[in-house]
């Protein structure tokens, strides 16, 4: 989440009441509506109660006036109908539009396609939304559905409405798990594929790479065009930060302020640049991870002028912010306005907090992620500020998802350090409180937080690698450890280079341990050559342009060129390891045993029926002689190890010889 957002000129709130009765959250008015026009006869003519010759002329020129500025500036129109098609055999078969125009309450949408039935029209409280059940049987084919607006019996508009085949193993696809390594991109400021994208007219935000919190043109195309890197560096998995349209007056690259939830933010690319994107991934071998952000939108959504309903977002009488206290929902002593600030309160001014609670809203909400994996072709989804959703609500939006994608993943921001305030929302997980969950993966904060505490350690009586050896420790709390992202850093925290205060052994030991461990990790883009930011922690700093993404870079990361002897070392340590992780299986599924920290040393064993690592992680700035001792329990008929960064073989049968800090990845024979 993007926790540096700028102030906007005025804090976003409950202003005056509309004349409609809704909340004016941009000042903004209701506009006055004149009368309805005379229902007409079949034929189209005027139906008249009078019928005195005396009166008749003059009342045929009285409706004729009032008719057609009823007509100029009342006429129902239909402006949107969202989500913008779906898609034949899904397991649950209704779908709920969302139909948004001028003046349409009183119309009466009708559909005359074999297979597909309204089931309920829900005439919204503001006039201009219209919602429709549809059922869409099992006998129903793809095509063109046409959707008539009725007013009595005359037409008032159609619309063609697409009813797609689904992609044939859709419903089986496999999402991101243990055995991928993620690469999170910063689309902005990844690489500037397609320049004549940089400005689009109609957007706010127009093109500023001088500026950081400016657009710096990074897009789509610009992912694409560098695929080969990010599979030739050994990454299975891309997670872009949110690429749906933020038409938001500025700082809107990062994504996190949604104005158009069916729309790629055309400085981005299209609809169908990202499905492309997708698919040319999965050729390769690539899965794709969507960021959504159910929580919160931009105040800039196109709904904020014209909302659906009063209850639409979640107001307060003066605007309120969330007390971002993340303990609140699983805490059995938590005050009940804490709870409801957490939850209710806005993320930041220019982020309206979305009341799931209203059926309409949890729908929209749940129907749009299932269009998006399904559109795309999605490996998962990650979500956004996960707990500061209503908590009901974003369990069956997860169990609904997982109904049409039993082996898709999902993985929620809980950003905590303590591990069971992170563990409550894992699906599986016997919490005290009742509360089920139906979300299969979290991100480890908490492991994040002990690892950064345990590199930076200096002195003490205790050892460094304690603090991770106790928080793995605490992996009974999950249901299941095995599925839990990890990451040296990502886009909302100080690069891993930084963190370490660069030094660069210490990085090593931080990139071996999260690609050895258990889990999903995760890797920010640059952090493969060092990426730093020092002396500030600003995201958008955090988020510098990735050299080489721009004409002209005298850096280039993709051809090695102007990189340091250094930079390079580290792109290829991480190539190296992540090359290698990708066929060793006894990572991704093997067991773990790890040993109490000694001496500043952390070892731990990843093994199957076939295969067995030691991992070999040292602190020591001196030259360190390792007994393996300690280990015996697990090296039994061990003779020899081979150190998967250097092939180096070792003898298992005396101590292991140390040079200095580092990590020692050994395949056991």
């Amino acid at each position: 989440m993007y926790l540096n957002h700028p102030l906007p000129d005025r804090p976003m709130g409950l202003s005056k009441r509309c004349l409609s009765g809704f909340p004016c959250l941009t000042g903004r008015q209701a506009p006055f509506r004149l009368p309805r026009p005379p229902k007409l006869s079949e034929g189209g003519s005027t139906i008249l109660p009078f019928r005195h010759s005396a009166i008749l002329p003059f009342c045929r020129i009285l409706f004729t006036i009032i008719f057609s500025t009823n007509f100029i500036f009342a006429q129902p129109r239909i402006d949107r109908i969202e989500p913008p098609n779906w898609w034949t055999d899904m397991k649950e078969p209704s779908v709920q539009l969302m139909i948004y125009g001028k003046n349409i309450a009183d119309l009466t949408p009708d559909i005359t396609y074999a297979g597909v039935k309204i089931t309920n029209i829900i005439r919204a409280e503001n006039s201009n939304y219209l919602f429709i059940d549809l059922v869409i049987g099992k006998k129903a084919k793809p095509g063109e559905l046409t959707i008539g607006f009725y007013s009595g019996r005359a037409l008032v508009e159609s619309h063609q409405w697409t009813l797609d085949q689904r992609e044939a193993g859709s419903a089986d696809r496999v999402g991101f798990n243990a055995s991928d390594v993620i690469y999170l991109i910063t689309p902005d400021r990844f690489t500037n594929g397609d320049p004549a994208n940089d400005e689009v007219e109609g957007l706010r935000e127009k093109p500023n790479r001088s500026h950081k919190n400016g657009r710096h043109g990074g897009d789509i195309e610009g992912v694409r065009q560098h695929l080969s890197y990010i599979r030739d560096m050994g990454f299975t998995t891309i997670w872009m930060m949110p690429v749906l349209e933020n038409d938001m007056s500025r700082s809107s690259y990062h994504g996190y302020s949604t104005t158009d939830y069916y729309k790629v933010d055309p400085r981005f690319g299209t609809n169908a640049s990202f499905r492309q994107l997708v698919q040319e991934s999965k050729a390769i071998g690539i899965k794709h991870i969507m960021d959504m952000i159910p929580n919160h939108c931009g105040s800039e959504h196109w709904w904020m002028q014209d909302l659906p309903a009063t209850d639409w977002l979640n107001h307060w009488e003066t605007y309120t912010q969330s007390n971002h206290r993340k303990t609140v929902v699983s805490d059995p002593y938590a005050a009940h306005i804490d709870h409801v600030t957490f939850a209710d309160g806005w993320f930041v001014p220019t982020m309206p907090d979305l009341n799931q609670r209203n059926p309409h809203m949890a729908t929209y909400l749940t129907q749009n992620a299932i269009w998006w994996i399904e559109y795309l072709g999605l490996a998962g989804l990650r979500i956004d500020t996960y707990p500061y959703s209503d908590a009901e609500f974003i369990s069956e939006y997860c169990r609904r998802i997982l109904q049409e994608y039993p082996s898709l993943n999902i993985v929620g921001e809980q950003w905590h350090t303590i591990p069971a305030v992170v563990a409550y929302w894992q699906r599986g997980v016997d919490n005290k409180s009742g509360y089920v969950s139906h979300l299969p993966s979290v991100m480890d904060f908490p492991l994040h937080h002990a690892l950064i505490k345990a590199l930076n350690a200096e002195g003490g009586w205790d050892d460094h690698w304690l603090p991770v050896y106790e928080t793995l420790a605490q992996d009974l709390l999950y249901a299941d450890p095995m599925n839990i992202m990890v990451f040296p850093d990502n886009h909302d925290m100080s690069r891993i280079f930084t963190q370490v205060n660069e030094d660069y052994a210490l990085y090593k030991l931080a990139i071996a341990f999260l690609l050895t461990t258990r889990g999903i990790p995760q890797i920010f883009y640059g952090t493969e050559v060092l990426m730093k930011h020092p002396g500030t922690d600003e995201h958008t700093i955090i988020r510098s342009d990735f050299p080489g993404g721009w004409s002209g870079d005298t850096i280039n990361t993709f051809s090695g060129t102007g990189l340091s002897t250094q930079e390079k070392e580290a792109q290829d340590f991480v190539r190296l390891l992540l090359q290698w992780r990708k066929n060793a299986t006894v990572v991704h599924e093997g067991r773990l045993t790890h040993f109490s920290p000694h001496d500043n040393v952390y070892v731990y064993f990843r093994y199957d029926d076939a295969m067995k690592v030691m991992v070999i992680l040292n602190k020591n700035k001196e030259p360190y002689s390792l007994s393996l001792v300690p280990f015996a329990e697990m090296l039994e008929g061990v003779s020899t190890g081979r150190d998967v960064l250097s092939g180096e073989e070792y003898s298992m049968q005396h101590d292991v010889e140390l040079s200095g800090p580092g990590p020692l990845i050994l395949e056991l024979k």
